[in-house]
C-alpha cells in the first residue's frame, strides 16, 4: 500500500499565511474552471459512452467498457493542464499576491485559489476561462436493515452469500472521514483470497492521527481535503484532524451503512443490540474526507475529492452531503460539484447523493441534477418502545435504549426539585435537569426512580442524559425518568442508550399526565413547603427489545421532496427527484471511537442516527450488488435497475405514506406521490434480476444541459461540447420515469427498454394521472436478449388544473419481471376548455 506522509508544521504554516493573505488582501476562495478538456474528456468518447449493449454468458451485458485509471496512462496530459493553469495565474496576476490551493485535471480543468474580487474580475474576462465561482459552503445531510431489505434470504444469496457480496468493487465516501481501528472495517477474514481490485490507484495518507498500517484490503484509500477551509481560518486542529480521521462519527457511520463487515456485535451502554452489516460487506472502502464536524466543509475541497476519487478508480461515490443553499437559475446544473458529478458518470462512476433533511415541504430537494441518483429516507419496521406504568394504573409511552426496573416492583419517585439539599440556591433554574449530584439530598434519592427534566438544554447539547444517568448513579436511584419541558415543542426524540433503567417521555400532554399524578401524591409541610412524604410509585418497562410491528416503509417528515407546480424554474420539475426512497430513520451503524456529532453516543462503537445521509449509503451498497454482478453496467443502468424494480407498498400491501409535518408526523400522513418517493421504496433482491433497462448517456445529459435556455456557452465551457441545433428536455432524458412541469393540451413522449434478461414477453399497462388520458404503443411485444424497444406514451390533458397528479406505468413480462415507471403531470392546460 503506497502512503503519503505530511509534515504538521509546513501545513501549519500554510494555513497561517493563506488566513493572513484572506485577512490582508480582502481575499476569498474561487473555483475557476478552464475552456481547455479535463483528461476524462479527451479520451475517445465511444470507449467511455457506448450505446449499443452486447450480451455474453447468462445475458450479462458487456460491452460498456469504463477506461481504469486513465490518470495513470497520460499524467503527461494532467501536468500539461497543471502547467496552463499555472502559467495563467502568473500572465493575468502579475506581481499581485494569490494563492492557488488545489488544481482539478481529472473531471474538469480547473483549480482554487485565493483572490479578490478585482483579480476574480480579470481571470473571468480571459478567454481560457469558463467561469470563475465563489466558493460555497456544503453540509452533511445497521443492525436490522438488511433483514427488512431481504438481503440474507435474497440479493447476498445471488452474490454467493454475504462472505463475497461487493467484492471487487470499490465505494469512495465523500464525507466526515472514517476511524479505522473500528471492527466494521477490519480485514481479518478467515479467508485470505481478498485482494484489492487491480482498477483502484489510490494511497492511504499517513499522520500521526492517522498511522501506518491505518489502511488494509477492506479501507484501500484514505485522503483528506481541508485547504479551503484553512484558508478561512475555521479549521481548528484541536476540535477535528488533519488526516483522514473522523472526528464526527457521520462519515464511520455512512460508510459502514454502504461495506460495513458482516456479523459485527453492536454494543452500546453495554447491551448488546445485534449484529451489524453493510448492504455490500464485502465491497471496498476509499474514503475522501472533505466535510468536519465544526462547520460542514466548502466546494473547493469537495470538488478536489471528488476529482481524486475518480482519479484513483473509485466505482461508486456516495455522498452524504448537500449544498447550504440551492444554486440559483442555471446554477441549479452548472455548478462546480453537479459538473465534476457528470464528468464522473462519463467516466462510468455510479454517483449517489441524500436528498436533504429539509421535507416536508414540497421543492425542498437539495439533490437535483439527473445523472445524480438521489435517495430520500423511509422508515423500517424496527422500533425500540419503554413505558412507564404509574401507581394509579396509567401507562405512559417513552424512548430509550434501556433496562427496566427490577421485576414487577413499584418504586416511589423523586423529583429533582423535591430533593434538593439545604445549600442549593433553589431558583437555580436548571436544577430539575439532575447535571449534579451534588445539588440532591442522596438520602431521599437512594433506592428510588429520580424525576428529571427534559428542556431544550437538552436539545442544543448544553445538558445531556449520559451526565444526568451518572447523577442518578451517584445517589444510588434505581433509574431515572425524563419529563418533556413544554418548552420543546414538536422535537422528535431518538431512543437515547442508558446503561441504567430509564427513559424519557416524548410528549408534553404525558408529562403532564406524570406530574400530575406524581404531585397528587406528594404531602409537603404547611410552612416549608418541602416534601415529607413521596407518594407517588411507578415502574420502568425496558426497551432493551426490538419490536418489529411499525408499519413501514414510510417516507419520513424531514425527507426532502420533489418538484412543486409553483417551481419557477420549470426546468427542474421536469426531473423526478428523489430517485426512490431506502431505509434512513434510526439506523444501527459504526461510529467513530472519538466521533462527537452526536453526544448520548459519545465514546460508543455504534450509534442510532436518523437523516437521508442514513438512507444514500444503503443505496451506493446495493448498486455495488448490481456493479458486481454486471460489472459493465452504465452508471444509467445501475440506477434503472434500482428504479424499476422498486415498491410502493409498505409490508402490509397498503400503499406507502408520507409523512407531512414536524410535528406529530405519524398523525399528519397522506398516501406518498413520485415527488415525495420517487420510483418507491428500494428492493434490493428485484434489482439484481431487473429484465429491462432504461439508458441514458453522458451525451444525453448535455443534450439536456443544451436545452436550457442560455445554457450554450456554459455547456461549452464545462464539457467542451458544442450544442448545436438538437437539444432536449427533461421529459426527453431516457428515465425510468416521466415528469412533465407544463402539459399544454398533449404530448409524446419516447422511452427505450433494452433486454439485459432472456426472451420474454411484454404486456404493457398503465393508470392515469388526474385529469389526463394517457396511451401507450405497443400494448404488447416480444423482445430478445440484448435487443431494444421503443415505447411511445401519448398525453392528453382532459381538463384545467394547478395540482400535480400522478400515474404509473407497468410492462409486465411473461417470466416474472416487471418494471414501474411513474408518472407526474402538473399545470395542465385542456383543449377547448376556458376558465369562467
Amino acid at each position: 500500500m503506497e502512503c503519503i506522509y505530511l509534515v504538521h508544521l509546513i501545513v501549519l504554516c500554510v494555513g497561517f499565511c493563506m488566513k493572513v493573505l484572506c485577512q490582508e488582501d480582502d481575499g476569498a476562495v474561487y473555483v475557476v474552471t478552464m475552456k481547455q478538456a479535463p483528461v476524462v474528456h479527451q479520451y475517445d468518447d465511444m470507449r467511455l459512452e457506448t450505446t449499443r449493449f452486447s450480451y455474453g454468458a447468462q445475458g450479462r451485458l458487456s460491452g460498456l467498457n469504463k477506461p481504469r485509471n486513465i490518470s495513470r496512462s497520460d499524467r503527461s496530459y494532467s501536468s500539461y493542464l497543471v502547467r496552463l493553469q499555472d502559467s495563467l495565474l502568473r500572465r493575468v496576476l502579475k506581481g499581485e499576491s494569490y494563492l492557488k490551493l488545489y488544481s482539478y485535471h481529472y473531471l474538469i480543468n480547473g483549480f482554487a485559489v485565493i483572490i479578490t474580487p478585482q483579480q476574480a474580475e480579470k481571470l473571468s474576462k480571459r478567454r481560457e476561462v469558463a467561469n470563475v465561482v465563489l466558493d460555497y459552503s456544503v453540509r452533511t445531510a445497521t443492525t436490522h436493515t438488511p433483514e427488512f431489505l431481504g438481503l440474507p434470504r435474497g440479493a447476498w444469496i445471488e452474490e454467493g452469500g454475504p462472505d463475497v457480496a461487493g467484492e471487487g468493487v470499490v465505494i469512495g465516501f465523500i464525507d466526515t472521514g472514517i476511524d479505522p481501528t473500528h471492527p466494521s472495517f477490519s480485514d481479518d477474514f478467515s479467508q485470505n483470497t481478498y485482494p484489492i481490485p487491480s482498477h483502484f490507484a489510490g494511497i492511504c495518507e499517513v499522520t500521526r492521527d492517522f498511522p501506518s498500517g491505518s489502511c488494509n484490503r477492506k479501507l484501500i484509500g484514505a485522503r483528506h481535503f481541508a485547504a479551503s477551509a484553512i484558508t478561512r481560518g475555521i479549521f481548528n486542529a484541536t476540535q477535528d484532524y488533519a488526516s483522514p480521521f473522523d472526528g464526527d462519527g457521520h462519515g464511520t457511520h455512512t460508510a459502514s451503512i454502504a461495506a460495513g463487515n458482516h456479523g459485527v456485535p453492536v454494543i452500546v451502554a453495554g447491551h448488546h443490540f445485534g449484529n451489524a452489516s453493510g448492504m455490500a460487506p464485502r465491497a471496498h472502502i476509499a474514503v475522501y474526507k472533505a466535510l468536519y464536524k465544526s462547520f460542514g466543509g466548502f466546494a473547493a475541497d469537495v470538488v478536489a475529492a471528488i476529482d481524486q476519487a475518480a482519479q484513483d478508480g473509485v466505482d461508486i461515490v456516495s455522498l452524504s452531503i448537500t449544498p447550504n443553499r440551492r444554486p440559483p437559475g442555471l446554477a441549479t446544473f452548472f455548478n462546480p460539484i453537479d459538473m465534476s458529478l457528470l464528468s464522473a458518470v462519463k467516466a462510468g462512476i455510479f454517483v449517489v447523493q441524500a436528498a436533504g433533511n429539509t421535507g416536508p415541504s414540497p421543492k425542498s430537494i437539495s439533490s437535483f441534477s439527473p445523472w445524480i441518483f438521489t435517495v430520500g429516507a423511509a422508515s423500517h419496521d424496527r422500533m425500540y418502545h419503554n413505558s412507564l406504568v404509574l401507581g394509579n394504573n396509567i401507562t405512559i409511552s417513552g424512548v430509550g435504549l434501556a433496562p427496566g426496573t427490577d421485576n414487577d416492583s413499584m418504586y416511589t419517585m423523586v423529583y429533582a426539585i423535591d430533593a434538593l439539599n439545604g445549600t442549593t440556591d433553589v431558583n437555580d433554574m436548571y436544577l430539575g435537569e439532575c447535571q449534579d449530584s451534588s445539588n440532591l439530598n442522596q438520602d431521599l434519592v437512594q433506592g428510588n426512580l429520580l424525576i428529571c427534566s427534559y428542556s431544550i438544554r437538552f436539545v442544543l447539547g448544553l445538558s445531556t442524559i449520559k451526565q444526568a444517568l451518572q447523577t442518578a448513579k451517584n445517589l444510588s436511584a434505581v433509574g431515572v425518568i425524563f419529563y418533556m419541558d413544554p418548552f420543546v415543542i414538536g422535537f422528535q426524540l431518538n431512543p437515547t442508550p442508558m446503561n441504567l433503567a430509564g427513559l424519557i417521555i416524548p410528549s408534553p400532554d404525558d408529562s403532564k399526565i406524570l406530574l400530575q399524578y406524581y404531585n397528587s401524591s406528594l404531602l409537603r409541610d404547611e410552612s416549608s413547603k418541602r416534601v415529607v412524604k413521596f407518594g407517588g410509585v411507578a415502574r420502568i418497562l425496558g426497551g432493551l427489545k426490538a419490536n418489529y410491528s411499525n408499519l413501514a416503509p414510510k417516507v419520513v417528515y424531514y425527507s426532502a421532496r420533489g418538484p412543486d407546480p409553483e417551481d419557477s424554474f420549470l426546468d427542474v420539475a421536469d426531473i423526478m427527484k428523489p430517485n426512490l426512497i431506502a431505509p434512513g430513520n434510526l439506523i444501527w451503524a459504526a461510529w467513530s471511537s472519538l466521533g462527537t456529532d452526536s453526544v448520548e453516543f459519545e465514546g460508543e462503537n455504534f450509534a442510532m442516527i436518523s437523516g437521508t445521509s442514513m438512507a444514500a449509503p444503503h443505496v451506493a451498497g446495493l448498486a455495488a450488488l448490481i456493479k458486481q454482478k454486471f460489472p459493465t453496467f452504465s452508471p444509467s443502468a445501475i440506477g434503472s435497475a434500482l428504479s424499476t424494480t422498486a415498491s410502493v407498498y409498505d409490508k402490509q400491501g397498503g400503499p406507502i405514506m408520507a409523512q407531512r409535518a414536524y410535528s406529530n408526523p405519524d398523525l399528519n400522513q397522506s398516501p406518498a406521490t413520485p415527488f415525495d418517493m420517487g420510483s418507491g421504496f428500494v428492493n434490493a433482491t428485484a434489482a439484481l434480476d431487473p429484465g429491462l433497462i432504461f439508458d441514458s448517456t453522458f451525451n444525453d445529459f448535455v443534450s439536456f444541459l443544451c436545452g436550457i435556455n442560455g445554457s450554450g456557452p456554459v455547456v461549452l465551457n464545462y464539457t467542451g461540447e458544442n450544442c448545436g441545433i438538437s437539444t432536449i428536455n427533461g421529459t426527453d432524458l431516457n428515465m425510468p420515469s416521466i415528469t412533465i412541469a407544463k402539459l399544454n393540451q398533449s404530448k409524446m413522449i419516447q422511452r427505450t427498454v433494452t433486454n439485459i434478461a432472456d426472451d420474454e414477453t411484454y404486456a404493457v399497462s398503465w393508470s392515469n394521472p388526474f385529469g389526463v388520458s394517457v396511451s401507450v404503443m405497443p400494448t404488447q411485444f416480444f423482445i430478445t436478449n440484448g435487443q431494444r424497444q421503443n415505447l411511445t406514451v401519448l398525453f392528453n390533458a382532459t381538463m384545467n388544473s394547478s395540482f400535480a397528479s400522478f400515474g404509473r406505468i407497468g410492462l409486465y413480462g411473461n417470466k416474472g419481471h416487471v418494471s414501474t415507471i411513474p408518472l407526474s403531470v402538473i399545470l395542465k392546460i385542456a383543449p377547448n376548455i376556458t376558465n369562467s
